[in-house]
């Protein structure tokens, strides 16, 4: 074998262990992106709903602070909320909102909601009195939260219930 020939031979062995090298790396890459990309260990969970007002003009609002908690190391952001807000086991509206909110981990954060209520399904007379009385009313609600980590899509199932008194 002339040195020619054993240069050309180094040459390629050379070549092919770096392209080996740079599989393997590209490889461990892949893998480490797929597991920081995975669902987070727990789901965010709906707290409570505070500060419940209802704006009582021709068309009557609810707002509301929804507090959520983020169990998890990782935070995400969170892109849609749809739920179905529910009062004494009838449907009074429906949030479906788009976000862009980041989602700190470990800890509560808190979205403001706003629904207008569908006062024909309540019956009118009958809230109103209720409202003016001071009574307590079962609000019930269900839906989800579109969530991402990492720009991965996760739907968080809400199903909540409070007992609560709605003041003007």
């Amino acid at each position: 074998m002339s040195i020619l020939e054993s240069l050309k031979m180094k040459l390629i062995m050379k070549t092919e262990s770096r392209g080996f090298i740079l599989n393997a790396m590209l490889a461990i890459a892949v893998v480490a992106t797929m597991v920081s990309c995975a669902k987070p260990d727990q789901d965010i969970v709906l707290r409570q709903i505070k500060d419940v007002v209802v704006d009582a003009n021709t068309d009557p609002t609810l707002k509301a602070n929804a507090v959520f908690f983020n169990p998890n190391k990782q935070r995400g952001k969170l892109k849609k909320i749809d739920v179905e807000i529910f009062v004494n086991g009838k449907k009074a509206g429906h949030v479906d909102e788009l976000y862009n909110t980041v989602i700190p981990s470990k800890a509560e954060f808190t979205i403001p909601l706003k629904v207008n209520l569908a006062m024909k399904e309540l019956g009118t007379m009958q809230t109103l009195m209720g409202v003016l009385g001071g009574k307590k009313f079962e609000v019930t609600y269900k839906g989800s939260l579109r969530i991402t980590y990492h720009g991965v899509p996760i739907k968080v199932p809400i199903d909540h219930k409070d007992d609560v008194r709605i003041s003007f």
